[in-house]
């Protein structure tokens, strides 16, 4: 079958992958599209330290299978959309609500595919750029077959991170300030999360000003090319302000820029060895800086919830959609995306 392999050097298009059956508790899922994250691309150069060879890819929807003895929730046929979270169930965290902090679901890549006869390992506990992968079973999450399988794949990451950190983490009140640094597939999320909240006021930033149309679209009342002009907007500060390009000069911007008893939600995804740097005394007011892993997501509810929001018109999907691709054109999707020339470009099987 076909997928895009990284093996340590360089990313491809190959067509000689096999996949295990699924297992006790698994599902084996038929990719249908992935949407092609920065994440994806930070393991190729590096960022993301990961081993090698690795199917890439963690955004997709497609259509089960086959299940593994004991998975009941989906059958084959479903339609689902997938998530990275192979959270186990049963530990303090996951009984806590909390299955983004399981430690059973963060750094224990497992090897589900073969080629010639080699081990591959999976990303992200995922592994979407695949015609198929085999997941656990709490990674599907069955949607309505009227969701558009291209527009269902990108709740699986983007949704789930952007709009979760507004709603999850930051909690974002009725009639509270919100600045968005960066607006690319993440940040336009948490635009769009930052209105479904109830936000008054939402700035977007971004150096590029071919992005204010997109960024209005998605929630934004304001738009900036600077951080150095948020204050003209804000005078005392913003409640929340999010970070989500991944620099450390702009962490530092995203903690300057608070009001009193304001949080920073870290988003970005700098370099693993990045430090920043702020006034100590510039928290003393109650300011807050909070990391975020996958919008603080309860995935089995969280993706069922936004499914029922993009059905009612309340949260875009489609329109986070630049381009699709045939999978065949990684290389020129990975280009596109590094350029900035996409929000969201699309991988169809």
């Amino acid at each position: 079958m076909r997928g895009v392999l990284f093996d340590g050097k360089r990313a491809e298009v190959v067509d000689d992958l096999d996949v295990r059956d699924p297992g006790p508790g698994e599902v084996l899922v038929a990719i249908s599209a992935a949407g092609l994250c920065h994440s994806d691309l930070s393991v190729i150069d590096g960022t993301i330290p990961f081993p090698a060879p690795v199917v890439l890819g963690h955004e997709g929807a497609g259509v089960v299978e086959a299940v593994g003895a004991g998975v009941t929730h989906v059958a084959p046929g479903d339609h689902v959309a997938l998530s990275t979270l192979a959270s186990c169930g049963t530990c303090a965290e996951c009984d806590r609500g909390r299955p983004t902090m399981c430690r059973q679901a963060i750094g224990r890549p497992q090897r589900p595919f073969t080629r010639a006869g080699r081990a591959v390992y999976q990303f992200a506990s995922n592994s979407a750029f695949a015609e198929r992968t085999v997941v656990k079973a709490v990674q599907a999450v069955r949607i309505p077959e009227d969701i558009p399988l291209a527009s269902a794949a990108l709740i699986g990451c983007g949704v789930l991170t952007g709009v979760g950190a507004v709603l999850n983490r930051a909690r974002v009140g009725y009639g509270e300030s919100v600045v968005v640094i960066g607006t690319g597939g993440i940040g336009l999320n948490v635009l769009q999360g930052a209105r479904i909240a109830g936000a008054l006021r939402i700035v977007a930033v971004d150096s590029n000003p071919a992005k204010e149309g997109v960024a209005r679209r998605f929630g934004a009342t304001d738009f900036l090319t600077s951080t150095e002009a948020v204050r003209d907007v804000l005078p005392t500060g913003a409640d929340h302000v999010f970070e989500c390009v991944g620099r450390v000069e702009l962490i530092r911007a995203a903690v300057d820029l608070l009001d009193r008893h304001g949080q920073a939600v870290l988003l970005g995804v700098p370099p693993a060895t990045a430090e920043a740097s702020f006034l100590v005394s510039s928290l003393f007011l109650d300011k807050s800086i909070l990391g975020c892993r996958y919008g603080a997501s309860r995935p089995q509810r969280d993706i069922a919830l936004y499914a029922g929001l993009y059905r009612e018109g309340r949260l875009l999907l489609d329109e986070l959609i630049t381009r699709t691709y045939p999978v065949e054109d990684f290389e020129k999707a990975a280009a596109d995306a590094e350029a900035g020339r996409v929000a969201r470009g699309v991988l169809t099987f």
